[in-house]
């Protein structure tokens, strides 16, 4: 399979049909889901049940470990960092991968012990490599980001496996905050999958499929249309 580390259409694909095959991803226009962001959305998905399934998740994280280091560079990085909590485990073997230090930051700091956001060693000024599962709007990233920033690691890049890529401007924003976003795959990527034909988008029904075009098309009309947020922030 080492000719798909080198083509972002197929890893792309191969990630998509991945997701598809353990029913990690979920489509459900007639009764939406309610993201934490407040908005409404006939799309969700669970990269935290990769996990389980070990050929999958080890196709996954050297399809991951092979696109950052062919856009970042084999030797920009000095730690890997997972967020917590969905990307602690994905880190873990990427580290492993990369021959890295792993480490892991919290949302906020501990409240009690010594109050550490960050659980692990690094050596001051490091390059850290954040990993979390998945990003919508980016903005846990800059959390995470920051707080590796604040003590005393460089953070430039970002690697999750899916990224929504529906709301406007969240690859421009992270880099506006020096974070450049490496992912394996959308959500246009699975719905172009489920669309094919393809044995397994056959259980979505087509009216649905049209749906999370609709949204994918417009996030915040579509949410707004079935009882959810109107808008960012």
């Amino acid at each position: 399979m080492s000719f798909a580390y080198h083509d972002p259409e197929l890893a792309a694909e191969l990630t998509a049909r991945a997701l598809l095959e353990v029913e990690a991803v979920n489509f459900r226009a007639d009764e939406p889901f309610k993201l934490t962001s407040g908005l409404a959305s006939p799309v969700y998905i669970d990269c935290r049940k990769l996990i389980s399934f070990p050929r999958v998740r080890s196709t996954l994280m050297d399809l991951a470990t092979a696109r950052v280091m062919r856009d970042a560079g084999m030797e920009k990085f000095d730690a890997v960092a997972g967020g917590e909590t969905a990307g602690i485990p994905f880190a873990a073997w990427i580290a492993e991968r990369m021959g890295l230090p792993m480490l892991y930051v919290r949302k906020k700091p501990k409240g009690f012990g010594k109050g550490a956001q960050i659980e692990g060693y690094f050596e001051e000024g490091a390059n850290v490599l954040l990993v979390e599962d998945l990003t919508t709007d980016g903005g846990s990233k800059l959390v995470f980001a920051e707080a590796l920033r604040k003590a005393g690691a460089a953070c430039t890049d970002t690697l999750v496996l899916f990224f929504y890529d529906v709301f406007p401007g969240a690859r421009d924003g992270l880099a506006k905050e020096g974070l450049t976003l490496h992912n394996l795959a959308s959500w246009r990527d699975v719905l172009a999958l489920a669309r094919s034909g393809d044995h397994l988008g056959r259980k979505f029904d087509r009216a649905t499929l049209d749906q999370v075009g609709a949204f994918l098309a417009d996030p915040y009309a579509w949410s707004a249309a079935h009882g959810g947020k109107a808008g960012p922030d």
